[in-house]
């Protein structure tokens, strides 16, 4: 990465921050991913319970590995063989965890994180429960505003996961969003969640990461 990409994505990393706090959200920029893993390791407190969202961010980019290692309880979804049934399980758990770590579909100039599920589970954990929830975004997820960040989701994440999830939806088909041709079951863009908030400061952690993650 150039050093001119470095400073512009911590320069933008930098209003974000400021945007966040006013939120009651603490802030925190790591230019490389290996420095957010550091980072977020030393916001769980040994022996926690900690569950984790369903997010390419995540499990791609080996922060996975680096929490099995850890003293704390990791509610691990993630784990070869588990049934549809037992992923089911973890989900309804994350709600109780004491930690919660997830990405975000986007994240605004403004600071407010803007997400799309198709369950509702990842966003669930972010609104309500978790003691302490850490959202890890890479600079890919920075959007100008909440409309903005709507349209990232329906044009370039959704597409992007329906593939990956196998769903048959107009976008994994054409790689375009037909928003009234596409339906449940097989939709995944269900439930929008836009946080501006958190009421008690210092639950909610970004970790701003200054390279793509995810999708």
């Amino acid at each position: 990465m150039t050093d001119e990409r470095k400073i512009f994505y911590q320069k933008q990393a930098e209003k974000i921050i400021q945007a966040l706090e006013r939120r009651y959200i603490t802030g925190i920029y790591a230019p490389t991913k290996e420095e957010a893993f550091r980072l977020v390791m030393k916001e769980i407190p040994s022996g926690a319970t900690v569950g984790l969202g369903g997010s390419t961010t995540v499990a791609e980019s080996g922060l996975i590995d680096e929490l099995r290692k850890g003293d704390l309880n990791l509610l691990d979804r993630y784990q070869p063989g588990l049934t549809r049934e037992q992923v089911y399980e973890l989900r309804l758990q994350n709600l109780r965890a004491d930690v919660f770590i997830s990405s975000t579909n986007a994240i605004t100039l403004d600071g407010e994180l803007v997400n799309i599920d198709g369950m509702g589970n990842r966003v669930a954990a972010m609104l309500f429960g978790p003691s302490k929830v850490i959202i890890i975004a890479g600079v890919n997820k920075i959007v100008e505003d909440v409309e903005a960040g709507i349209r990232r989701i329906k044009t370039v994440v959704a597409p992007m996961n329906s593939i990956r999830l196998g769903r048959n939806t107009p976008c994994a088909q054409t790689g375009i969003c037909d928003e009234y041709a596409c339906l449940p079951p097989e939709r995944i863009c269900n439930k929008i969640a836009v946080i501006e908030g958190e009421p008690k400061k210092g639950r909610m952690v970004v970790m701003l990461v200054g390279e793509p993650l995810g999708f």
